[in-house]
């Protein structure tokens, strides 16, 4: 359980440094370019939510993967971001693209591995 914890705490403060630090790097009078982006990199954290709230049927040892995979992913994400929003331009779309698909890469084969424990049906 004290994983779990700390993936739900991973998951709030990765998702919130990770829209922060996306806005403060792409300070730009584009507002509907930033307001997509932060969405974009705030969407991992939010599927993690979302798969967290069915994964009550999963093994345990599969929403434990889930919960370091989600914290790998947090503390990825802000070391990425942090660097490349508090380095001096020029910033880069690189790392806010890439660290979403990465972490979806990441979140993918749990999430499957675990739907597919949930559904099975325990032997007789």
């Amino acid at each position: 359980m004290p994983l779990h914890k700390a993936a739900r705490v991973a998951a709030i403060v990765g998702a919130i440094g990770a829209v922060a630090l996306t806005l403060y790097a792409g300070r730009s009078p584009q507002r509907g370019v930033m307001v997509l982006m932060a969405g974009w990199v705030f969407a991992p954290f939010f599927g993690y939510a979302v798969v967290n709230r069915f994964s009550g049927r999963w093994s345990s040892s599969t929403r434990a993967a889930l919960d370091i995979v989600l914290v790998v992913i947090a503390a990825a994400a802000l070391l990425v971001y942090a660097r490349d929003a508090l380095q001096p331009p020029p910033r880069r779309a690189g790392p806010y693209v890439l660290v979403p698909i990465l972490s979806w890469l990441l979140l993918l084969p749990v999430v499957v591995a675990g739907f597919l424990s949930g559904r099975r049906s325990p032997a007789p």
